[in-house]
């Protein structure tokens, strides 16, 4: 259980609020995705509300099916979109996402260093390990989870090797004697492991602040990788039973690794749909995802459970009995579990399923209403132990978003659930606070 007395909050810059039909509002400023403005605006705002980070979710693939009604993974390059960024910020954390499945060690590591030295301390890493797109890294199909993740922790290892390989107190720059470095404090890593060989040393020094991780996932593999190694873990949780679930188990997991379980910080996504009243919000809710693609939707539902929807009766609910047994590698194991549990545990009728978290987008926390009842869940949550913190991802509109930095946040700060300002400049020291 957690016993931290504030919470760690981080802003996704992945436009929640234009998925389903929201990026149809005349404010949504759709045309703007591919800007670096875009993104600036929504990390200006976050700073000002004192938020630890913002972050920008990616992947390595494009759906293309789903480009006719919406823009689906279209995105910048996350490391560059945040450096654009970082000169014109000065607090805020800096989270960019770098598969271990894909990319190369060195690369990551002076990626991930070039973006702490400009933004002075500020970056952090999103760990992931990738569902799809191998077809595209030239490999024939994707690694079993069990294999990405043992690479993904000898991954983790060469990238905090390399970036120790050129500490910062080798940094000497002596004018008077003509030395800039102390070269014996620069060491090659001569990694030679099961799925990397990197000689090393990085050619970029360490900036004096580390650069935090973060793990996003919760299938057991994954819990076990993050209980090892990251300060944040990014998971969906649809409902309080289940962020205490995984935040017990990431506690035991972590003293299992020789961390303290406050190593370890749970940030579940928080989904908001805000608005002045309960209806309101319901309305913005369904006019983002009232127009069910049904056959987009069965057809997830199979990939992830196995069962075939098309023709099920509206009024006939589905139960935990019409569930096929688990397949032994769905597509995401987490959001695979997720769904299974919503259907053993609640039987719906189709109109109702369609509707859930864990069906409409990655199953996580969601509140629907005003802002009052953002505050008090959130509170709920935090003072169960449930949580650390929370990404959030507001929906239906720009002015949603707007809702929640401006007056949810400022709620949280007078409750003591959150800081009223800044005590320190980087990412790390945020974390600590």
């Amino acid at each position: 259980m957690s016993t931290r007395k504030r919470l760690h909050i981080g802003m996704s810059l992945a436009p929640a609020w234009m998925t389903g039909d929201a990026w149809h509002r005349a404010d949504s400023n759709v045309e703007g995705l591919f800007s670096s403005d875009f993104a600036l605006d929504i990390a200006r705002r976050a700073e000002a509300a004192h938020l630890d980070f913002v972050f920008r979710p990616d992947v390595s693939y494009l759906a293309v099916d789903v480009l006719e009604s919406g823009f689906g993974f279209t995105s910048l390059d996350p490391t560059l979109l945040l450096a654009s960024i970082a000169r014109e910020t000065s607090h805020i954390g800096l989270v960019s996402t770098i598969s271990t499945t894909f990319c190369p060690p060195y690369m990551a590591a002076r990626q991930l260093q070039s973006l702490n030295w400009l933004s002075n301390g500020r970056a952090g890493w999103n760990i992931v390990t990738a569902l799809q797109g191998h077809e595209n890294f030239g490999l024939d199909q994707m690694p079993s989870a069990e294999e990405r993740y043992r690479r993904a922790a000898e991954f983790t290892q060469v990238v905090h090797q390399l970036w120790n390989s050129f500490p910062n107190e080798a940094l000497l720059i002596d004018r008077e004697q003509g030395r800039y470095a102390d070269v014996s404090r620069i060491k090659p890593i001569d990694h030679q492991g099961e799925h990397l060989r990197v000689k090393g040393p990085l050619n970029l020094p360490a900036f004096k602040a580390r650069i935090p991780l973060v793990q996003a996932g919760a299938s057991d593999s994954g819990r076990d990788f993050a209980a090892s190694v990251a300060d944040l873990v990014f998971a969906p949780t649809p409902d309080k039973e289940a962020a205490l679930e995984l935040r017990h188990d990431l506690s035991r997991r972590a003293e299992r690794h020789g961390r303290a379980a406050r190593d370890v910080r749970l940030l579940p996504g928080l989904n908001l749909f805000l608005a002045p009243t309960r209806e309101q919000a319901r309305e913005l809710f369904m006019a983002t995802h009232g127009r069910v693609d049904r056959a987009r939707r069965f057809a997830s539902i199979k990939q992830l459970v196995g069962l075939d929807l098309s023709d099920w009766p509206e009024d006939r609910p589905v139960r935990a009995a019409d569930l096929p047994p688990a397949s032994g590698n769905p597509a995401s194991r987490t959001h695979s579990s997720l769904l299974r549990r919503l259907i053993e545990r609640e039987p719906l009728r189709l109109s109702e399923l369609l509707l859930r978290p864990e069906v409409i987008s990655a199953a996580h926390w969601q509140v629907i209403g005003t802002v009052e009842d953002a505050v008090e869940q959130i509170a709920d949550w935090a003072a169960a132990g449930a949580v650390d913190g929370f990404i959030a991802a507001p929906g239906g509109s720009t002015e949603s978003m707007h809702t929640f930095l401006e007056q949810v946040v400022p709620r949280l700060v007078e409750l003591g659930l959150f800081r009223e300002r800044y005590r320190g400049t980087t990412f790390a020291e945020h974390l600590e606070d």
